[in-house]
């Protein structure tokens, strides 16, 4: 039996290590604190959304065009993106891929997030700054899971790439990108502390397009 397998859904996840991780990560974390502090907008965005936690998606979703310390971060993760599209296979002769949306979430162990993607994007990632003992993982839903319709369910013992959902475990200083009409969700779990992660979002466009809209 000639068997192949077709349509692959790609995740990358890898660790960002460079000799001043550590006191990188520890300022993000610092400066993702000060935003759920002073972040007034912010607040009440998480209060209807996210109960018990805090982000900055819906009042400062552009941090990288307003804190060096998010430019810095966008920096390292530029050349990833790009190699991730380039596994992908897309064809970027003649365009640029760019930082559209970064924001900071600040989650306790009552904050979940549900089933979700990220429209008008192309690739989504999420920075992992602080991850406590247990805070849980990026949980993937198959895109197909829709069209399955009269399938029976697999096997207990099914490798990872036939399940219907797939938990990523991640730590700090982890990165992982996905493919931004993938449907992920972090579900709840149990944790002492607080769960810091960066968020964000890149497009493509024509070579020249984006400076031509500023």
């Amino acid at each position: 039996m000639a068997i192949r397998a077709l349509f692959p859904t790609l995740v990358s996840k890898e660790a960002l290590s460079r000799p001043d991780q550590g006191r990188f990560e520890q300022d993000l974390a610092d400066e993702c604190r000060s935003l759920a502090a002073s972040d007034a907008a912010g607040r009440r965005w998480s209060a209807r959304h996210y109960l018990g936690g805090y982000t900055s998606y819906g009042s400062l979703d552009r941090l990288h065009l307003v804190s060096s310390l998010f430019a810095r971060l966008r920096r390292r993760i530029d050349p990833r993106v790009k190699a991730f599209a380039r596994a992908l296979h897309y064809d970027l002769a003649g365009r640029t891929l760019e930082m559209t949306d970064c924001w900071a979430n600040v989650m306790p162990a009552s904050a979940v997030h549900s089933l979700h993607l990220h429209p008008t994007s192309f690739i989504s990632g999420t920075y992992y700054v602080a991850v406590p003992r247990g805070a849980g993982a990026l949980k993937f839903e198959d895109p197909r899971l829709a069209l399955h319709m009269a399938t029976p369910p697999r096997r207990a013992d099914a490798p990872q790439r036939f399940r219907p959902f797939v938990s990523l475990p991640a730590k700090a200083g982890d990165l992982v990108l996905f493919e931004s009409w993938l449907r992920h969700e972090v579900p709840p779990a149990r944790f002492s502390g607080e769960r810091i992660s960066i968020s964000f979002n890149y497009a493509w466009s024509a070579k020249g397009a984006a400076k031509d809209r500023r």
